[in-house]
């Protein structure tokens, strides 16, 4: 018998959420969304360069997964993230990767200098 959305484990429901953020247009939308209270769909697509119909599946996705909200006024929707959590979740993983492509420099440094001694 599968397990209820409440009774899943944590790292379950943590991958799944992962696995909404595992696009690399996602990620742009949450970080332009970081960098500003609110966005309008309109300017969503001229910062992303995406049809409106690929905005709307990703805006959909990020949706689902609780990180962005949205509001309609007038004729125009407006999207904002649902908490600074989402951007603090941002900022630890770019100073992850940071970290993590810093010591593979250092490995591919490494291994130049050992081949070279080698040679």
């Amino acid at each position: 018998m599968p397990l209820s959305h409440d009774d899943r484990p944590l790292y379950e429901v943590k991958a799944n959420l992962f696995k909404g953020l595992a696009h690399p247009y996602r990620i742009r939308i949450l970080e332009l969304l970081s960098q500003t209270p609110e966005l309008t769909v309109a300017a969503l697509g001229e910062e992303t360069g995406l049809e409106a119909s690929h905005l709307s599946q990703h805006l959909a996705v990020l949706r689902r997964h609780r990180l962005v909200d949205s509001d309609r006024r007038g004729s125009h929707v407006y999207y904002r993230l649902t908490s600074a959590d989402v951007s603090e979740l941002l900022r630890v993983a770019r100073t992850l990767l940071v970290t993590v492509l810093r010591s593979e420099s250092d490995l591919l440094a490494d291994a130049r200098r050992h081949a070279d001694a080698v040679s």
